[in-house]
């Protein structure tokens, strides 16, 4: 048989793929993921690359490719800020907290929850809490692990465990890099979009608590977890160990630490 156009691998087999073919493959290749969860991809979910999440959620007319392994956990609408709580049926405010007891509230759920995933899982590189009112994002909190075992293994143990009377749902996110995930406008205070807006929106510490577990002389590792709940008002835990003030056991039980049955 006469072979056209044809050329032999080096095994001696016919091939009759033309060499413009390939190149042309090759090209459409790197033009594929050159474009990969970006606007232009209209495939995969930009957002979900982005931001590890999606408002479209399931419903999304694009793909949403989640990591098998990766450095970075999610636990979803973990943090429950209560300036969210709506107002009550008799037109009374839902949350009578002052701004300083809210942030109090915030710096005290992040050591918690900070302290519990670095002594337990592994070092952790970084940690973001969402401040939207999307339902896609409200509460999450970004975990982002030094090495991708602590994360795997971080997800498997806390979809077991139990947070202020809610389970926790845990996952690993695509994202790594949270100055893409992040809105640039909110932070120049200048988002029209409010707490819906499809980009993080970070909620901050206060200065004396990052100074606590970033700053120099920081306690990170310097005493056992329990000497620090008990020196933040959190006190001892069950199961002869310390936990934060919001851990709760299964049933909701007002348990002082993660705990798992």
């Amino acid at each position: 048989t006469k072979l056209t156009r044809a050329s032999f691998n080096g095994q001696g087999v016919a091939s009759s793929v033309h060499p413009h073919c390939t190149l042309r493959s090759a090209t459409m290749a790197e033009y594929l993921a050159s474009i990969f969860g970006t606007e232009k991809d209209k495939v995969n979910c930009s957002f979900y690359y982005k931001i590890g999440a999606c408002r479209h959620g399931d419903r999304c007319s694009r793909l949403h490719n989640k990591p098998t392994f990766g450095p970075t956990v999610v636990l979803q609408n973990m943090y429950q800020n209560p300036a969210n709580v709506p107002v009550l049926p008799d037109g009374r405010p839902g949350c009578m907290m002052s701004p300083d007891q809210l942030q109090e509230h915030f710096d005290n759920f992040f050591a918690d929850v900070f302290w519990e995933l670095e002594e337990k899982y592994g070092q952790i590189e970084d940690m973001n809490v969402c401040d939207n009112l999307g339902d896609h994002l409200v509460g999450n909190v970004y975990v982002l692990f030094d090495e991708e075992e602590s994360a795997e293994k971080a997800v498997i143990d806390l979809n077991n465990r139990w947070y202020g009377g809610r389970p926790i749902v845990a996952e690993l996110s695509p994202v790594t890099d949270f100055r893409e995930a992040c809105c640039r406008q909110y932070e120049n205070s200048e988002c029209t979009r409010g707490g819906f807006c499809n980009f993080m929106h970070l909620r901050q510490m206060s200065k004396p608590m990052r100074d606590k577990l970033f700053g120099e002389g920081n306690i990170r590792g310097s005493e056992p977890a329990a000497d620090r709940f008990r020196r933040r008002g959190g006190g001892g835990g069950g199961r002869g160990r310390g936990g934060g003030r919001g851990y709760d056991d299964r049933r909701g039980g007002g348990g002082r630490d993660f705990r798992r049955y």
